[in-house]
């Protein structure tokens, strides 16, 4: 690679991929963990809770956008994902506080089901974070820029 004489770009390019490398591997971890806690509570639907079902589409579109962004060299794309990101958290509180007040109100009796589907939405939430460092490391591959990162 230094025979080549990269410029600065390029070098962005190698560390921009190989930082998305490590969250991508977070990404298939953590929908590893959720297909493991819906096996093992035997869970088909969580119907008492829709909007789990829309956090699962929404990190599911940020996951592919983000992708598609670094393909395509997409800067737009990758900073709709970063602005995604912010539905995403407000879904995950709103869903934690239906759960709090589904054990509440159940006194406790889907006790062990409402915290499954709690880690199910927080492995969500954390998908949905990692797109977005994805969709930053797109943003330094295009630009330089990293948040929290001086120029290059």
């Amino acid at each position: 690679m230094l025979q080549q004489q990269p410029v600065a770009r390029d070098l962005r390019q190698i560390s921009a991929a190989l930082k998305m490398i490590t969250d991508m591997e977070r990404i298939g971890d953590q929908t590893s963990d959720i297909a493991d806690i819906i096996i093992a509570a035997g869970m088909s639907e969580a119907r008492e809770i829709p909007v789990i079902g829309k956090m699962a589409e929404a990190t599911s579109k940020m996951v592919n956008d983000s992708v598609l962004a670094y393909v395509n060299k997409d800067l737009e794309l990758a900073r709709k994902v970063m602005l995604a990101d912010d539905e995403v958290d407000k879904l995950f509180d709103q869903t934690k506080q239906k759960l709090v007040k589904l054990i509440a109100e159940d006194h406790g009796n889907q006790g062990e089901k409402a915290i499954d589907l709690i880690m199910i939405t927080k492995y969500l939430e954390r998908i949905g974070d990692h797109a977005t460092n994805i969709a930053e490391w797109v943003e330094f591959s295009i630009t330089g820029v990293h948040k929290g990162m001086a120029a290059v």
